[in-house]
């Protein structure tokens, strides 16, 4: 059965639930989202639910995006995140609370660093001089590698987006080489290609495709009233397993055309 797949021009206003990548969709790698979006998030959730899955912690969903969106208790019970490409779920009760978290196991993630660490001796993969921060990140329910460090965006800011970009655009099957290596030597757990410069590591079958099963689950919608929304729905993004499940997807370059899609749903023009 062909995959449902949907254009920006296309409106969709019977959709009950808008699910949203993070990096490089709602907001630029690691950045917090501009005021505009935030501006548009809230009107949207005025009208929807809204879910939000990325690779980031818990704690980088609360300044990327909870600590941007000035709204209200009503609206806030009405946004659903997913952090570390939805092996956790949180959810507002009166506060933020954790509906679960599949960690991985202290032995695994010993494994997934010196995995790492084998890959890169085997491909004579060199670090930049200069990184920021941990280089390969333990997240409990994901280990992360970034090229540049974790801390890149926060100690660079728009000059450490454009570095990213910048080593995207030039090293991408190098990254997608490191990631089909790391697999084959973690052949239990799920290894992804994510964001501009970075490889996460999560428990076998945790990617954007258990996070939309898991809204399903818990939110009880079912996916022909969702949309999903992410800027890496081609093979060997890690938005493309969204497509497996038959949710209606939509592929976006960047925030500027996530926005457009908001106002589209607001019944703006384009």
């Amino acid at each position: 059965m062909k995959k449902p797949r949907y254009t920006i021009e296309e409106k969709h206003k019977n959709k009950k639930l808008i699910v949203f990548d993070l990096d490089g969709t709602l907001a630029e790698s690691k950045k917090e989202i501009d005021q505009e979006m935030a501006l548009l998030l809230a009107k949207l959730l005025e009208k929807k639910k809204i879910a939000v899955i990325g690779g980031g912690k818990y704690e980088l969903f609360q300044s990327q995006l909870l600590a941007r969106l000035k709204v209200s208790e009503p609206l806030l019970k009405k946004l659903f995140i997913f952090p570390t490409s939805a092996s956790s779920f949180y959810q507002y009760q009166s506060k933020w609370q954790k509906v679960y978290s599949r960690e991985l196991s202290k032995e695994t993630r010993t494994r997934i660093k010196k995995s790492f660490e084998e890959t890169f001796k085997e491909t004579n993969y060199k670090h930049p001089e200069k990184t920021y921060g941990e280089i390969i990140e333990d997240r409990g329910s994901q280990v992360t590698f970034s090229v540049f460090g974790q801390d890149l965006v926060k100690v660079l800011g728009k000059k450490g987006v454009e570095m990213k970009k910048e080593w995207r655009d030039k090293n991408t099957k190098l990254k997608l080489k490191l990631a089909k290596i790391l697999q084959k030597k973690l052949p239990d757990l799920e290894v992804r290609a994510a964001g501009y410069t970075s490889i996460d590591v999560t428990q076998k079958g945790v990617d954007k495709a258990y996070g939309l099963r898991q809204i399903k689950k818990h939110l009880g919608i079912p996916f022909s009233e969702m949309l999903f929304v992410g800027d890496a729905l081609f093979k060997g993004g890690n938005d493309y397993a969204a497509l497996k499940t038959g949710v209606g997807c939509v592929a976006v370059k960047g925030p500027e055309e996530a926005k457009k899609l908001i106002k589209l749903f607001m019944g703006e023009s384009k």
